[in-house]
């Protein structure tokens, strides 16, 4: 009987070191995630209130197709579409920008006047 109790004392002790090393892990883990999430939304070091803003705006004569791709409402098909018109306008021996407004870009297909009314802000042209 004295054996069988000398015996079953190491085994509650190590369980309950596991136990507690599990409880630990758990509680590092959770902190751990924390940490990301806070940098994902925008609460880590860097954020301090203000929005992101662009340091300057998208022209679409000769802007590539992943810049048009960040214009709200514009996939890679409508960006490949104002690239493709871009390249294939002809105006005056190809001195002409394709786009001189806001206007112009409804001429690529796909791209009606609400479209570029949402994008405008984000445009420049010269």
């Amino acid at each position: 009987m004295v054996t069988d109790r000398l015996i079953q004392q190491p085994d509650t002790a190590q369980k309950r070191i596991q136990s507690f090393a599990f409880v630990i892990s758990v509680f590092a883990c959770v902190l751990f995630s924390l940490g990301f999430v806070s940098d994902i939304v925008g609460f880590g070091p860097a954020f301090d209130g203000r929005e992101i803003v662009f340091e300057s705006r998208i022209n679409p004569n000769d802007a590539p197709v992943a810049s048009l791709v960040r214009l709200p409402g514009i996939g890679i098909s409508r960006a490949g579409a104002i690239v493709a018109y871009r390249e294939n306008f002809g105006g005056q021996g190809g001195r002409r920008p394709a786009f001189r407004n806001c206007d112009d870009l409804q001429n690529v297909k796909g791209i009606g006047p609400k479209t570029a009314a949402n994008i405008s802000e984000w445009l420049k042209f010269e």
